[in-house]
């Protein structure tokens, strides 16, 4: 068993649920985020307590299966990425279980 997380924007959130089913994975988890890009880290000091951000609407999405599972959805998230344009790719991460109970 792994644990999966994918973050995307809130532009692509029904599309990645429709990734979470191709590869059968029924059961999963999502959250409302803000992501945050940052160019230059002196600007973001410079600008700490300003009103004015990069904040993107976004979504996180988590879930424990099984790697053969997780496998066909990484597939799936590649293939997404290669054909959409956008500078806000899907990324998904895969971390191992140690233990749980």
């Amino acid at each position: 068993m792994k644990f999966l997380v994918i973050t995307c924007i809130k532009e692509f959130e029904k599309e990645t649920v429709q990734l979470f089913k191709k590869a059968k994975i029924t059961a999963f988890s999502n959250m409302d985020i803000n992501g945050f890009k940052t160019q230059d880290h002196e600007n973001l000091i410079n600008n700490w307590f300003s009103s004015s951000s990069d904040n993107v609407k976004s979504s996180l999405f988590f879930t424990f299966t099984d790697i053969d599972k997780i496998d066909i959805l990484l597939k799936e998230v590649k293939t997404f990425n290669e054909n959409t344009e956008s500078n806000n790719p899907l990324r998904a991460v895969v971390l191992n279980i140690e233990n749980f109970v």
